[in-house]
Order: C-alpha cells, then structure tokens, then sequence
C-alpha cells in the first residue's frame, strides 16, 4: 500500500516550496493530497531577490488545485506532512482546523517538513514547538523563538521527525532528509 502524504497550503504558496515536494512524493510512488482552507486552484508565486533590494519580491507563477479542505482533513489517514513556505502560512494558520492537524502529526512522530515561512504554521502548536531546534526564512527567527524552540542558522535542520529547511535552494535536503524518515 502507499504511504500517504499531507501538504497543507493556501494562495501565495511559494511555487518551488509545493511543487517540488508535490512531484518528488509522487515520483517516489507517495499518494499525495494537498489540503488548503477550502478546496480551489491555488495562486502560487515566485519568491526571487534582486539586487539591491533588502527583502524578496514576489511575482505571480502558477496555478494548483487543492483537493481537500482542512476542515475536511483525517490526519491519521496520512503518513507524513509537508509544510511549504511563501505567503500562504501567514493566513492558512488562522484557520481553526490546521492546528488539530499539525498537532497530530507531532504527537504520533510522523515525519514533517517544513521549509522557509512554515515556521508561521509550527507555531500554532507552540507547546510541542517548545524545546525543539529548527530552521526557517530568517524573517520567521522570531516565531521560531516565541515557541520556545531553538533557531538553527544552517539551510537544513533535522530534529527527530521535523525536518526544516531555510528556502527554496534548500529543499533538495530537505526532501532528500523527509524522504528518510517516510521509510
């Protein structure tokens, strides 16, 4: 049987953070779901610095349909979860299913990947949060902190089932790193 993975997401989903995972579970023979606040094409978008500037800028990319909304999430029908970082973290962690979801994961130590802003989801569990070391976008160092948890200045982190990575340009690690702990 297939192992099941869960990618939590929303609009501004930064592009290369969900489609990159999305494609290596499913060239890995994962059956994969993504579950966003209600079931619709997703907006996802290019994350990019440029020169000169302090910060990224954010330009539109393509389009992904979700399948599940989280209300309608059973996390204990999946096997891992992934976490993608842009925008998106910022406002899907509003919503009042995601933390049941993300708490189960950590309670039952099934593998979670989280890259660059999806520091802004792990801490609507800050109480597991606590005491654990990961990494994220530098930005998100402060939500890190808040949970009680440890920043980790490397582009990678692995902490027992929580594998983070600081961005994009990380998530070769990261999924090589998530892809260990599904089997």
């Amino acid at each position: 049987m297939s192992k099941k993975v869960l990618i939590v997401s929303g609009d501004a989903v930064e592009a290369l953070e969900i489609y990159y995972p999305y494609y290596r579970c499913l060239e890995e023979g994962f059956d994969v779901t993504i579950a966003s606040p209600s079931v619709k094409k997703l907006q996802t978008v290019s994350h990019d610095f440029i020169e000169g500037m302090e910060t990224y800028v954010e330009k539109p990319a393509y389009g992904l349909d979700s399948q599940i909304a989280f209300s309608d999430v059973n996390p204990a029908d999946y096997d891992g979860l992934i976490i993608p970082g842009g925008r998106a973290p910022e406002y899907i962690r509003l919503d009042e299913s995601l933390p049941g979801i993300v708490r189960h994961f950590f309670e039952e130590n099934k593998p979670v990947a989280a890259v660059c802003h999806a520091a802004q989801v792990l801490s609507v569990v800050p109480d597991l949060m606590k005491g654990r070391e990961y990494t994220a976008y530098i930005a998100c160092k402060p939500d890190v902190t808040a949970c009680g948890a440890t920043y980790i200045e490397e582009g990678l982190h692995t902490d027992g089932n929580l594998v983070s990575g600081h961005a994009w340009p990380d998530l070769p690690g990261l999924m090589r790193e998530f892809m260990k702990l599904m089997k």
